[in-house]
């Protein structure tokens, strides 16, 4: 059966999900094509149940593939597609996934795209309240209660300033897959000169460079309910939503929810006084990566 030949691993709210859509236009790379299929957590959660721990109690992981069979259907309508594979943002924060990755595929490609990590621990913050998973609307309360959270088994969607230390994440996959089957981009670079980056992700995976990709859209981009009411009432399961379930179909009931969905959705600056904490716990990461990556990262370092 399939497997795929190199992984998108994260990090989560870093771009990864317009990387993704825009390399699948590739017609020498494959990519699992529906929505669902898109972040499977494979490598994450191999040998364990989809069941979670969050702020209301467990949960499935649904769209969560957890067996090697399943995880190979995603890979059956390969037909000669030179690069094969998956974009997962859990990988790159997952302490067992590189070796997991490594035992079933040993000669990976790895591409990873970081972003400035007090940046993406607030959108990531933001995602997360926009889509109802965040119990408090309050970013410092939030970022004061993640130890207790990841002590009390908390699952890594709620690990919104911890997922930010890169380097000890990305030396696992320099140690187990080498620095030439490692390539780091920068979300700045997606959103500056998409065109470039992708045509330096093209030369890693070994494939036509000269292809161009439509980069116009920018995929999953993070807003946050200007008011939580609304947003509880149409994200949240409720009453009053089970109820209207009986009258009208599901394409009727999101050609209504979904513009008040947008309407109800902006994206608030990170505050400087969070900003700079949240640097002072990266600051030494930072300097770090520069070094594992070879990149200027001063700016992250910036209030």
């Amino acid at each position: 059966m399939t497997m795929p030949n190199f992984l998108l691993i994260g990090a989560a709210k870093s771009g990864t999900s317009s990387l993704y859509y825009y390399l699948k236009q590739h017609p020498d790379i494959f990519m699992p094509a529906s929505r669902d299929q898109k972040e499977p957590d494979f490598f994450t959660l191999e040998g364990q149940n989809q069941e979670r721990i969050g702020p209301f109690g467990p949960f499935l992981m649904k769209s969560a593939i957890t067996d090697l069979d399943t995880y190979q259907q995603l890979f059956a309508d390969v037909n000669g597609e030179k690069a094969i594979g998956e974009a997962s943002t859990s990988y790159i924060y997952s302490q067992t996934a590189a070796q997991r990755i490594h035992s079933h595929v040993p000669d990976a490609k790895i591409v990873a795209i970081l972003r400035d990590p007090a940046e993406r621990a607030y959108s990531h913050f933001l995602f997360s309240l926009s889509n109802g998973r965040e119990p408090h609307p309050n970013f410092e309360k939030a970022l004061k209660e993640e130890q207790q959270r990841i002590d009390d088994g908390w699952s890594f969607q709620w690990h919104h300033r911890r997922r930010g230390f890169y380097f000890e994440q990305l030396e696992r996959y320099y140690a187990t897959f080498g620095a030439s089957n490692v390539y780091v981009c920068l979300y700045e670079d997606l959103r500056s000169e998409p065109q470039k980056l992708l045509k330096s992700i093209f030369e890693f995976l070994e494939v036509d460079n000269s292809f161009l990709p439509n980069t116009n859209k920018r995929h999953n981009p993070t807003k946050v309910p200007k008011n939580q009411t609304l947003n509880s009432l149409l994200n949240k399961p409720n009453p009053l939503k089970d109820s209207i379930k009986h009258f009208l179909p599901k394409g009727v009931r999101k050609k209504i929810t979904q513009p008040l969905k947008d309407k109800n959705l902006g994206k608030p600056e990170l505050p400087k006084r969070l900003r700079q904490e949240l640097i002072a716990d990266y600051h030494d990461d930072i300097l770090k990566l520069q070094e594992l990556i070879d990149r200027d990262l001063s700016s992250w370092l910036e209030v």
